[in-house]
């Protein structure tokens, strides 16, 4: 994030972080270890979620509970959740965690994509990139 913004929220791509350990199952837990790690960060994490995650994640019913408290938000169905993510990060000026370039979306999107974050999760352990924008 820059230095000038004071927005602490940051929208987590919720199927990118469950599916960034490899593997064919999306795992809840690296959600879970990201929210972890942004909190402890400072950060208010916001986790958005295609529809589709529901179907795949690995522990459904823990998963169905966060929904339901609001702590997972869905992206409304029929909606691209990337397209989704992307507007709600421009309407709140937050920042977005997600390894995903966001390629066929980056002409609109330029000043959100500023705003990315990309981290790693090796054995439970979250390392956030710290890369901001250049000083002028």
């Amino acid at each position: 994030m820059t230095e000038q913004t004071e927005n602490r929220v940051v929208l987590v791509d919720g199927a990118n972080v469950a599916f960034s350990t490899g593997g064919q199952e999306p795992k809840l837990r690296n959600i879970q270890l990201v929210c972890e790690k942004l909190v402890e960060e400072g950060f208010e994490p916001v986790v958005v979620a295609d529809a589709a995650l529901r179907h795949r994640i690995d522990q459904e019913s823990d998963y169905e509970q966060m929904v339901e408290e609001g702590t997972i938000r869905q992206a409304p169905a029929g909606t691209d959740a990337d397209y989704f993510i992307l507007s709600f990060a421009r309407e709140l000026g937050a920042a977005i965690l997600s390894n995903d370039r966001y390629r066929d979306r980056a002409a609109s999107f330029p000043d959100e994509l500023e705003r990315t974050i990309r981290y790693m999760i090796v054995s439970d352990e979250v390392v956030l990139e710290r890369r901001g924008k250049r000083r002028e």
